[in-house]
């Protein structure tokens, strides 16, 4: 449905290693059971030989962030005539159905399998309801600002916030609660998604130019290291 962002710079091994990630991600299940490990040895191989390659460095002052400089919320950057949080609602709920009118774009109801938290949530779309599952940036946004995404261009920032690896349909409230914290302060409660949440947070980041912190850094590995 959406096709990943592909390695905008950086050296050849990160975009291969980032490429083999989102080929997973895309190639995966859109659910099931969210208390199963999610990668396979050879994923977190490809992710720590990836996590060499990304840059070590301070936390850059958040200084000018907004989200409008990651372009419009949930642009339709793949042009298929639905925005990016409905194409990935259809991407991770099961037996979705779609408002009628909107040519199978506007998701109305379905089930996920929360891979934040392990637990199933029945989506209703409705102006007290549809919160109840938002779509997380891996990456937060404001983050990925502090962490390079100051020298992109606007149009790959736009990319950025729309990239289906960088997305995933969560529970509301625990979202809410992550915020823009990276994996040094912030981890999902289901350790059992921890090693694809990681790896994927790499392939963002080596795919888009950003570096991770020391503390963000050790984090990572450890991770990925007992997932091997």
């Amino acid at each position: 449905m959406l096709l990943l962002a592909s390695a905008l710079t950086g050296c050849d091994a990160a975009a291969q290693a980032a490429n083999k990630v989102a080929e997973a991600v895309r190639e995966a299940p859109p659910s099931g059971n969210a208390g199963e490990l999610s990668v396979s040895p050879a994923d977190v191989a490809t992710a720590l030989a990836q996590l060499e390659t990304i840059p070590v460095k301070g936390r850059a002052p958040k200084t000018g962030y907004t989200r409008e400089e990651f372009g419009p919320p949930w642009a339709d950057v793949d042009r298929n005539g639905c925005d990016t949080r409905n194409d990935i609602l259809a991407r991770d709920l099961d037996g979705e159905t779609f408002k009628p009118g909107t040519q199978n774009c506007v998701v109305a109801t379905g089930t996920l399998a929360d891979k934040y938290t392990g637990t199933t949530i029945n989506f209703v779309r409705g102006n007290t309801t549809s919160s109840a599952v938002q779509i997380d940036h891996l990456i937060a946004l404001s983050d990925a600002w502090q962490k390079g995404a100051q020298q992109l261009s606007a149009e790959q920032r736009r990319q950025l916030a729309n990239d289906p690896l960088n997305l995933l349909a969560a529970n509301g409230a625990t979202n809410s609660a992550k915020g823009d914290k990276d994996a040094a302060t912030w981890l999902p409660p289901n350790k059992a998604f921890r090693c694809e949440y990681v790896a994927r947070q790499t392939a963002v980041k080596a795919n888009y130019s950003l570096w991770v912190t020391q503390a963000e850094r050790d984090a990572i590995a450890g991770i990925l290291t007992a997932c091997s």
